[in-house]
């Protein structure tokens, strides 16, 4: 069963609705953690009223867009109130009306069965509380171990860097942020204060290098090329105290990165070759990461002999794989299949000398991306193999095949609408400025709504 069905008109609130605070309250803002409680929402409502019928409901990711940002152009059917209700205990009215000064949750929930101090918290909300105790109890346990850097906050440190490099693809960056600055900050000010054993050093430089090269795709991700770099170089200093070749071409491969999204194309090839030369020897993901960088640099700069190079070196990385310790932490540290695809198919795109082998290069990231693990999976590089895949119907005159590859992109929230995805769907919209649409009412269409898209990232939720 699914949610297409409303009724009944209301009137769109001109604040914050009462839903959207709550859902921010919790950290469910990310469209699958939502879903995720709105079926269990289902399930326990249906188990309760012996209504089966209702534990087949979810929640579409345009209807969650629809409630939470306050698009509320009629009221939801009956049955997805009663979930509504089930999940946060407070009438839908109240839920879908704007927001007030003061937000009071209920003193009970159905998922809770929770006695004490925390009762009245949601589920979300005592996630969060747990969260920030863990965090508090981790800054007194290293402060108190004095200016010394002991086992177990080298050992917390480490496990921090794990969790967020995990995540990072995953998450919007508006829910990571915070700590990663946190981490950045713990472990340079051990490094600057602490006394620490050379082989501890060389371990907090690792630890403090990750810190700074998420950092810098962070920066990256907020559209501000200057701190990325800033933060990359930040990144290589401590792989080079750290003597981690493979963190150095990680670091190089961030500068890469971050140049060919600010437009300077040579400048990233020149950084994924420095990138490459630092790798001799490696066989990790990060070999491969640097030669798909060549590669889509090469390409857009129109050199098909060096980009078709590139793209053949790093078929011949993954062949020769053998994972190393970056790989070990996952998430942005490592370089997955479904992302190669993913920047083959951009060169292939940039080179523009056959249309056909690029769309289908395209499809085959956006399947490899429906289809990943869910440790390879990346909302930003999905977005991107979409946009690759519009990009090359555009190219093959066919607007409403383009249409529909965009489509997905078009539906993320502002929280997950950061440079790069902001980028690669203005460059859909400049291609379809060109003569031959001027009179396609899709194109236009689509342009439309690109411009509308863009006009809000993700950058602007941190401000």
């Amino acid at each position: 069963m699914t949610d297409a069905t409303e009724t009944t008109a209301t009137t769109e609130p001109t604040a914050p609705t009462l839903l959207r605070v709550l859902v921010a309250r919790r950290h469910w803002q990310v469209y699958e953690t939502f879903r995720h409680h709105y079926e269990r929402a289902a399930a326990t409502l249906a188990e309760r009223e012996r209504d089966q019928r209702i534990s087949k409901l979810t929640v579409s990711k345009r209807q969650f867009e629809r409630w939470y940002g306050g698009e509320l152009k009629t009221r939801p059917y009956p049955d997805q109130c009663r979930v509504l209700e089930t999940m946060f205990g407070i009438p839908v009215d109240e839920l879908l009306g704007p927001a007030p000064l003061s937000v009071e949750e209920p003193r009970s929930s159905v998922f809770t069965g929770v006695d004490g101090p925390w009762a009245d918290l949601g589920v979300g909300e005592r996630e969060r509380q747990v969260a920030m105790a863990a965090r508090r109890a981790f800054r007194f346990s290293s402060s108190i171990e004095g200016s010394s850097v002991g086992a177990e906050t080298l050992d917390q440190l480490g496990d921090e860097v794990r969790r967020i490099a995990a995540v990072y693809p995953q998450l919007p960056l508006p829910t990571l942020l915070g700590d990663l600055v946190e981490l950045q900050d713990t472990s340079f000010r051990f490094l600057e204060q602490g006394r620490i054993r050379p082989i501890q050093a060389r371990e907090l430089y690792m630890l403090a290098g990750m810190a700074s090269g998420m950092l810098a795709k962070a920066s990256h991700d907020l559209g501000d090329p200057r701190s990325a770099m800033t933060q990359a170089r930040t990144a290589y200093v401590c792989a080079e105290n750290a003597d981690h070749p493979a963190l150095r071409a990680w670091a190089r491969g961030l500068q890469s990165l971050i140049t060919y999204w600010s437009g300077q194309p040579h400048e990233a090839a020149r950084y994924a070759a420095l990138g490459t030369a630092t790798a001799q020897g490696l066989r990790g993901t990060t070999t491969v990461w640097l030669a798909c960088l060549a590669a889509r640099a090469h390409a857009i700069l129109g050199d098909v002999e060096a980009a078709k190079a590139a793209a053949a070196r790093a078929e011949d990385a993954r062949s020769a794989l053998r994972l190393d310790d970056l790989d070990a932490y996952g998430g942005i540290m490592t370089f997955p299949t479904p992302r190669q695809l993913y920047y083959t198919a951009e060169a292939s795109v940039h080179l523009g000398d056959d249309h056909r082998a690029a769309e289908t290069q395209a499809l085959a990231a956006v399947r490899a991306y429906r289809e990943a693990q869910p440790e390879e999976w990346a909302f930003s590089d999905e977005a991107g193999a979409h946009t690759n895949l519009a990009l090359a119907r555009v190219a093959s005159d066919e607007v409403d095949g383009a249409a529909d590859a965009v489509r997905p992109v078009l539906d993320l929230p502002v929280e997950q609408r950061n440079f790069g995805i902001v980028t690669s769907a203005r460059r859909v919209h400049d291609a379809l400025c060109a003569p031959r649409f001027r009179g396609a009412r899709a194109a236009l269409e689509v342009r439309s709504e690109i411009q509308e898209f863009s006009a809000f990232s993700t950058a602007a939720v941190l401000r």
